[in-house]
């Protein structure tokens, strides 16, 4: 079969920036799953957009389906003759397959034989089949928000005004969003607004270049990274790309132009955050760090167009740039004219959560439990509480009212120009961290206990309401509010247990509707966030589940326990004595037994089991002081000396002797040996 490249492309007015990459995936997908689903063979799928286009571009597509043979089975033989002659239900068959009952043939089964047709279907036409798929693919794009244009009752994101389908050299019949397929397509609204006519699918990428379109995606990206990082260069700056950024500037540009503007210095004195995050939010510009990490009067724009006239558009970009800054600027001097203390009343106005209450009332909460915790792992007592009271305030001033991303960062500016303590300004910042599973924990005591104490108030306040996080929704950001408590404690070693401070946060509300329970079930809720943390660190769910049969509470504890059983099952001796572990548990369970792990010595008549209880006491003696000190791998390796007194005693002893007190005796021996690795985790679960 032949084999040419497909070229579909939706000319649109100027898209969102912030939706063109989903479209343009979706598109894609849409038109590769159809070819899979029509059985159509085709080369790459490659995705191109920019703010005026949709496009997809199929490369080495068969210029038809394959043959395939059809086989129908009909009536049984017995039922399709009778006296040699045909029935009605072979005649019907016969029909239905446009033959007579003498072409047809017998297919053999093992139930029997039955009439049978077979036939050769001829594969359809690719282009007779790829009306239908592109529209199936259009109308499943994500579109975020429909509209209509003129008086057309077709919808879509922007308004469509031209189609392209290719199949070589060829016009696809077809129609979509009221537009019928050509080969016209448009370069750069301003540099070249002509009509382009394509003469073949593969021309696609160089006529748009050649008319002021970079539609590959990933190039316009580089295209502005070089550019901004070559402005900088000139500038002996750093330019700073944040990656969010990049792709939203890449969805509003066609033909990227960077280009250097600057702003009175005199704004340098507003921190550096506002100005970055007025120039990203409000201009779409990189700004620029001198040598020393210091933001540059300096920013860089890019341009939709390459004007003759550069001074001009740079020119006009500091003109709109002047009124942002000025206003963050005036932001910054109208908040510092009250401290955050001040501010603190304002916050009995602002809701939480309806049922939970203020941010007032859930900084109170907060003091309690973070002067608690910040008590636990040496910190100060009073700042904890007093970082708690401030923690908040920030949230009803101007500045974070403007730029809500400033929030905690602008908490720390203002706590510091009113003189509060070092940790307690670090900590209102500290607070929101880590905000995602990889990212930093506080470094302050006062903000571990700031943010340990933030997160666990919410998790039991939205839980004690019952609103539990179900399926893909968590509104309150439960997982991560869970995630990341786990990793403020691993990560900063603090050996807190969660029960106790679930118990106290959970103290701190006035009412919950479902507070029975309530310990457990969070507590429950988050260890099962674990089972991604350890996943996230490399460790298997065998030794997660391992741990987790244990009541464990405290994560650095339970952190401990899962490295060391994940070190533990590289060992050779490890299945062997999981799959003892195994026996053992069944028996102890089979028996009913106490848990008594007394042995009675004199009662001990086989070789194996005196030297299983010799081993099993050396072991004893080296772990117990490995447990305290939570060296959990090297207990497991000590324990790993055991597999062979273990493998011996199942060869060559029977637990279950008839006299009671043997019995029982070699009961309590396993029962001990099983002990000692519960001391761990539940290795008997790594046979699963």
């Amino acid at each position: 079969m032949a084999a040419n490249t497909l070229l579909v492309e939706l000319g649109v007015e100027e898209l969102p920036p912030g939706a063109i990459d989903e479209l343009s995936d979706a598109l894609a997908e849409g038109v590769r799953r159809g070819l899979t689903e029509a059985d159509i063979d085709a080369g790459e799928v490659f995705a191109y957009a920019s703010p005026r286009r949709l496009a997809v571009q199929v490369h080495d597509l068969d210029d038809k389906q394959p043959d395939r043979d059809i086989e129908r089975r009909g009536p049984a033989l017995a039922a399709a003759f009778k006296d040699g002659q045909p029935t009605k239900a072979a005649e019907g068959f016969a029909r239905s397959c446009g033959v007579t009952v003498d072409q047809l043939i017998h297919l053999e089964t093992d139930k029997g034989t039955w009439l049978g047709y077979r036939e050769q279907q001829q594969g359809e036409a690719t282009t007779s089949l790829l009306p239908a798929i592109v529209q199936k693919a259009i109308d499943a794009l994500p579109v975020p928000k429909n509209m209509r244009w003129g008086a057309s009752r077709v919808e879509f994101s922007r308004p469509v005004h031209w189609l392209v389908m290719l199949y070589g050299n060829q016009v696809v019949k077809a129609s979509a969003l009221g537009l019928e397929a050509g080969r016209t397509t448009r370069g750069h609204r301003f540099h070249a607004p002509e009509p382009i006519e394509l003469a073949h699918a593969d021309d696609y990428l160089a006529a748009l270049e050649g008319a002021w379109v970079l539609a590959d995606r990933d190039q316009r990206r580089e295209r502005i990274r070089e550019q901004v990082l070559a402005e900088a260069e000139v500038l002996d700056a750093e330019a700073v790309i944040d990656e969010n950024l990049l792709v939203e500037v890449s969805g509003l540009v066609e033909w990227p132009v960077a280009l250097t503007g600057s702003f009175d210095e005199r704004f340098l004195e507003v921190p550096p955050e506002c100005l970055i995050s007025s120039m990203k939010a409000n201009q779409k510009y990189f700004h620029l760090l001198d040598e020393e990490g210091r933001l540059k009067p300096l920013f860089i724009t890019v341009s939709n167009i390459d004007s003759a006239f550069p001074d001009q558009v740079i020119q006009g970009n500091e003109r709109v740039i002047r009124p942002r800054l000025a206003d963050a600027a005036f932001f910054y001097d109208t908040d510092r004219k009250r401290s955050l203390g001040d501010r603190a009343p304002e916050l009995a106005g602002v809701v939480f959560q309806k049922q939970l209450g203020s941010l007032s009332d859930k900084a109170h909460r907060n003091a309690a439990v973070a002067a608690f915790i910040a008590g636990g792992i040496g910190g100060d007592v009073h700042d904890a509480r007093r970082a708690a009271e401030l923690a908040k305030c920030d949230l009803v001033t101007e500045m974070v009212l403007e730029f809500p991303e400033l929030q905690g960062i602008m908490g720390r500016y203002y706590a510091t120009y009113d003189g509060e303590h070092h940790e307690v300004a670090l900590a209102l910042e500290e607070q929101y961290l880590p905000r995602f599973a990889t990212d930093a924990i506080p470094q302050g005591r006062t903000g571990l206990a700031l943010a340990l104490a933030d997160r666990l108030d919410t998790l039991t306040g939205i839980f004690g309401i019952g609103q539990r996080p179900s399926g893909t929704k968590d509104p309150f950001a439960l997982r991560r509010a869970a995630i990341g408590v786990i990793n403020i404690l691993v990560k900063g070693e603090l050996n807190l247990d969660l029960r106790e401070l679930l118990e106290l946060s959970a103290a701190q509300h006035q009412e919950l509707p479902y507070a029975e329970g309530l310990v457990d079930e969070v507590l429950a809720y988050m260890l099962d966030r674990f089972r991604a943390w350890a996943a996230d660190e490399g460790i298997e769910a065998e030794a997660y589940l391992s741990v987790r049969a244990r009541p464990v509470t405290e994560p650095l504890d339970f952190a401990r326990r899962l490295r060391a059983v994940q070190g533990f099952t590289r060992r050779e001796e490890a299945a062997a004595l999981a799959a003892a572990n195994k026996r053992v548990s069944n028996i102890l369970t089979k028996q009913e037994h106490d848990g008594d792990i007394r042995v009675d010595a004199a009662q001990l008549q086989e070789p194996a089991e005196k030297t299983l209880y010799e081993a099993v006491e050396s072991c004893r003696d080296k772990v117990m002081p490995l447990f305290a000190e939570a060296r959990y791998s090297q207990a497991l390796d000590a324990l790993a000396t055991l597999r062979e007194p273990v493998d011996h005693f199942f060869d060559q002893v029977m637990v279950m002797a008839e006299d009671p007190a043997v019995r029982r005796n070699r009961l309590a021996l396993l029962a001990g040996l099983q002990a000692l690795f519960l001391e761990v985790a539940d290795i008997s679960l790594l046979q699963q």
